[in-house]
């Protein structure tokens, strides 16, 4: 029930944007997030209500008279709850986080932890997933902030830093990507993980040989699969720099990019978590920031 009525406080908020702005394009750009998203969201605030709220016959769309009614009634409700919170100087409530697989280490989760511990009134509720699944709670409101691996050249306002992935293969196998000898296939994630998108994009594209061993979620079982030979791993440098386990070797792979960006998508909606929510993501940004 709290959940339903956190998303219902979004789609309103989402529809007071959708007048003052008169069209889903400028919404996106104040939120972020896509066009679809905001769509999305107003259709779901529609569904609930049993009602149209928009003219879809006009372009651009307007308010119906249903619409202009929510409308008024939603303003009222938003400012009757940002009300309830007015003067509180402490962040205090329930601060949903969406965290990556790839990012899920022991470095992130005690850098978090140490960040939320700042907060004592704050309720952490930590979620982690692959990145596209997060993003799909996050546009659905589900989510206040996620931090997500995604693959860009160009980094966007919402980037902590790059996450440099490293090959990592059994030590007893020599020159793993030796030309004199058979490539190795690969002991991944399962799809849709995010460092299996980056390097099928990087050796498919660049038509090199790409072939999957075996599809492994548990990191370490992913590990120990590579230590007896059947394959080529991934991890971040970050990690693997500080000391593989015995038995596993880095391969130089300095002729392809293997490397995601770390971002954090942040609800415009935080109010009161706001500041425990930048302590939390500043806290991840560090830990990305600090490798070699």
């Amino acid at each position: 029930m709290q959940n339903v009525v956190l998303t219902m406080l979004e789609e309103l908020r989402t529809l007071a944007l959708f007048a003052e702005e008169g069209s889903i394009q400028k919404v996106a750009r104040r939120l972020p997030l896509t066009q679809p998203a905001v769509t999305r969201q107003i259709q779901r605030l529609e569904d609930m209500l049993g009602t149209t709220l928009l003219d879809r016959r006009q372009k651009p769309p307007r308010l119906t008279p249903t619409g202009l009614e929510v409308l008024a009634r939603g303003r009222d409700i938003i400012a009757s709850v940002e009300a309830l919170f007015a003067g509180k100087t402490e962040p205090e409530g329930l601060f949903r986080l969406g965290l990556a697989h790839g990012l899920s280490d022991r470095d992130i989760a005690g850098a978090i932890a140490n960040a939320a511990a700042a907060f004592p009134k704050v309720s952490l509720r930590l979620k982690t997933g692959w990145s596209a699944e997060l993003i799909d709670q996050f546009e659905r409101g589900e989510l206040d902030v996620t931090i997500v691996l995604r693959s860009s050249e160009k980094p966007g306002p919402e980037a902590l830093g790059t996450e440099r992935l490293g090959v990592i293969a059994a030590s007893t196998v020599a020159d793993p990507e030796d030309g004199g000898r058979t490539p190795m296939p690969w002991v991944l994630s399962p799809a849709p993980c995010d460092a299996r998108q980056k390097l099928t994009s990087v050796l498919v594209g660049g038509r090199r040989y790409f072939e999957i061993a075996a599809e492994i979620q548990d990191p370490a079982l992913q590990m120990e699969w590579v230590r007896r030979g059947h394959g080529l791993g991934l991890m971040p440098l970050r990690l693997a720099r500080r000391g593989l386990p015995d038995g596993l070797m880095l391969v130089n792979t300095e002729d392809v990019d293997l490397s995601l960006q770390v971002a954090a998508l942040r609800s415009p909606h935080l109010n009161r978590l706001t500041e425990a929510a930048d302590a939390i993501v500043e806290a991840v940004g560090k830990v990305i920031a600090a490798q070699v």
